[in-house]
C-alpha cells in the first residue's frame, strides 16, 4: 500500500460527485420540459457541482493539514511529556 492515506478519501468523494451529477442529469433529461430550460437547468447544475467540488478539494486539504499538525503537536506533547517523566525518575533514585 503505498499510495497516499488521503488518496482513497478524495477517489469516494469524487465517484460521490460523479454519482450525484449522473442522477441529476437523468432526472433532467427525463422530466417533461422544453429542451431549452432542459439545457438551462443542466447548465446550473454542471456550474454548482464544479463550484461544490471545488470546495470540497480545499476543504479535505485543510482537514488533513490541520489533522497533520495536531498529529505533531501531540508527538512532540508524548515526547516531552515522557523526557520530563524520565528526568524525574532519574533524580529521585540519585
Amino acid at each position: 500500500m503505498d499510495q497516499d492515506p488521503g488518496t482513497h478519501g478524495n477517489r469516494t468523494m469524487l465517484y460521490f460527485l460523479a454519482g450525484i451529477a449522473a442522477g441529476a442529469t437523468v432526472a433532467l433529461l427525463t422530466a417533461p420540459q422544453s429542451g431549452r430550460e432542459t439545457r438551462r437547468k443542466l447548465k446550473r447544475v454542471k456550474d454548482d457541482v464544479s463550484d461544490r467540488a471545488a470546495r470540497v478539494g480545499a476543504a479535505i486539504e485543510e482537514a488533513y493539514r490541520r489533522a497533520t499538525e495536531a498529529g505533531k503537536k501531540g508527538f512532540v506533547h508524548t515526547l516531552n511529556g515522557t523526557s520530563a517523566r524520565t528526568r524525574t525518575v532519574h533524580k529521585s533514585n540519585h
